[in-house]
């Protein structure tokens, strides 16, 4: 088990006084001293840590930028106008850093994981860092870095345009109409139901007070959860602030639904549980014949013909010792042998078809996330088939890219928060709780985040980035856990939760869950029309 380096800390720690996180291959490359004095010399050169002041976050897409020979040229007002242009386009770093520097000629550019499959296949974004002992000081440095990349997102809406640090907001006048970045550290109601919110930020914190006779902003009120990132607006009082307004990070509405030219199709399975007794193996081999072209009508098999990528997001095989008396409901007791048996099914899908597979709560390695791929020394057979492809979870996968098309950037989440926001944000629970598990990924969307409270998720509490964070906007929103199918459009967003092909075990049927097995959500790439496909014995 290792810690950090005290000269990476150091180094860490230098630029975190300056409200700068630094991203690993930076840190990295700042380890030699002379790399580093340069370094300093350049942000701080010229004006440049002025205008440097709402970067907060130096990752890949900007270290190429300040380490380029022109640095001195560049317009760091510019690069974050561009920034947030990027962000409603899913412009790349490397191109964000062609449209900055159009003659560069020195070939550096963002680093990208050199791991395609085939064509029209990438993927851009998959945990793989070794696991070491972490401290009390990483959760600080977690914390923070959540903290300043959600707060860089929101500094770019209207309403936050005049933001102060809350440490400025005891300068200001009663009355005066003022607006904070914060995280919410508290949330309670008063003797006379109004919501009351202690958000901080850097410098400090305060209370924001939600009037309950402002119905709109109050609903807002009900739906914030503990350790968000928000932005507040509204009127200065004594020590609080009389909120008018709450500004959500979310993401920016799409004018144009992202489409590609030919009739192509993606399908997404999830929660497919082999190894338990009910295992719905039936259902499972009309699957496998339909995506064979052996099953249906003829639409439906040419339809399947055409099939390009499969998603599988998490829960690939039962496991075991995940709960209590699990061990009755197993068909298979050992977990590789639950993965051999799922292989062998994944097998009879055509090797023309990559396989996109990452991993859920109930798969051999840790729950803390992010979940770097499934460990191999437990799913070899997984890495064994030739269309194969191993992600963690969550992870951002680009599909059917050409060189006339971007493709389509496929955000993976297996959803283990899920369980929480259901049964803690109101809004959710009331309007179909797991019924309407498209009103939960459209409320994470919101928040920027895919587990914002500290309690929702167990997590790894990475100090150089926050990998819960939603800073690209994908084009598709995927999940699975809830053992029930779902879709649904965001500003432009896909959002697909996966069914599952497990029979109700016991603690279902205790709690009154109901699943809706053997369902596959299917999009149609070139119209985005997603069709429900149905191979149980009800379809």
């Amino acid at each position: 088990m290792q810690t950090l380096e005290p000269r990476k800390k150091a180094i860490v720690d230098f630029f975190l006084k300056k409200g700068l996180l630094v991203n690993s291959e930076l840190l990295d490359y700042l380890e030699d001293e002379a790399n580093f004095d340069s370094f300093v010399k350049t942000i701080e050169g010229a004006g440049a840590s002025t205008e440097m002041e709402g970067i907060a976050v130096l990752s890949g897409n900007i270290s190429p930028l300040i380490l380029d020979p022109k640095e001195n040229a560049l317009n760091w007002v510019e690069i974050e106008r561009l920034r947030a242009k990027s962000e409603k386009k899913g412009i790349t770093g490397s191109s964000l850093h062609n449209q900055i520097l159009p003659e560069n000629g020195n070939g550096r550019s963002s680093k990208e994981k050199n791991n395609n499959f085939g064509s029209g296949v990438k993927v851009i974004f998959s945990y793989d860092k070794v696991p070491k002992k972490r401290e009390a000081s990483d959760f600080v440095l977690y914390f923070n870095n959540r903290y300043y990349s959600i707060e860089k997102i929101l500094k770019h809406r209207q309403e936050m345009q005049n933001n102060l640090s809350i440490s400025r907001i005891a300068s200001k006048k009663d009355r005066e109409q003022v607006s904070i970045i914060g995280m919410v550290k508290e949330k309670q109601y008063t003797k006379n139901g109004n919501c009351m919110l202690s958000v901080e930020d850097m410098t400090g914190e305060i209370n924001v007070l939600v009037n309950k006779n402002k119905p709109e902003l109050f609903d807002k009120a009900k739906n914030v959860v503990l350790d968000e990132v928000l932005g507040v607006a509204g009127v200065n009082g004594s020590g609080i602030i009389f909120a008018s307004n709450i500004i959500q990070p979310d993401i920016p509405i799409t004018e144009d639904t992202k489409k590609c030219n030919d009739e192509s199709y993606a399908l997404f399975l999830s929660d497919i549980h082999v190894g338990s007794n009910n295992f719905l193996k039936e259902d499972f081999n009309n699957f496998l014949k339909w995506i064979n072209c052996d099953f249906g009508s003829k639409t439906q098999r040419d339809v399947a013909s055409k099939v390009k990528y499969i998603f599988i997001i998490g829960d690939l095989v039962d496991g075991c010792g995940v709960y209590p008396g699990q061990e009755k409901e197993l068909e298979i007791k050992d977990i590789k042998d639950q993965y051999k048996a799922c292989a062998e099914l994944l097998s009879k899908i055509p090797k023309s078809i990559p396989l996109i597979i990452s991993p859920g709560n109930h798969d051999a390695m840790r729950l803390a996330e992010p979940q770097l791929p499934i460990y191999k020394d437990f799913g070899e057979p997984l890495y064994s088939l030739p269309n194969a492809m191993m992600v963690s979870n969550p992870s951002i996968v680009n599909i059917h890219s050409s060189a006339d098309f971007e493709g389509f950037n496929v955000l993976v989440y297996h959803g283990y928060s899920f369980d929480y926001y259901i049964s803690e944000v109101e809004s959710i629970r009331n309007n179909g709780g797991y019924d309407r598990i498209d009103l939960l990924m459209k409320f994470l969307l919101q928040k920027r985040h895919l587990a914002p409270s500290y309690t929702s998720t167990p997590y790894v509490p990475d100090i150089n980035q926050d990998c819960l964070v939603v800073d690209k906007i994908p084009d598709f929103f995927v999940s699975g856990h809830v053992h029930k199918a779902a879709a649904a459009n965001y500003r432009g967003t896909t959002l697909i939760c996966g069914s599952c092909w497990q029979g109700k075990t016991a603690y279902q049927e205790k709690v009154g869950h109901n699943p809706e097995p053997s369902r596959v959500p299917l999009v149609n790439l070139q119209t985005r029309q997603i069709k429900m496909l149905k191979f149980g014995r009800d379809a």
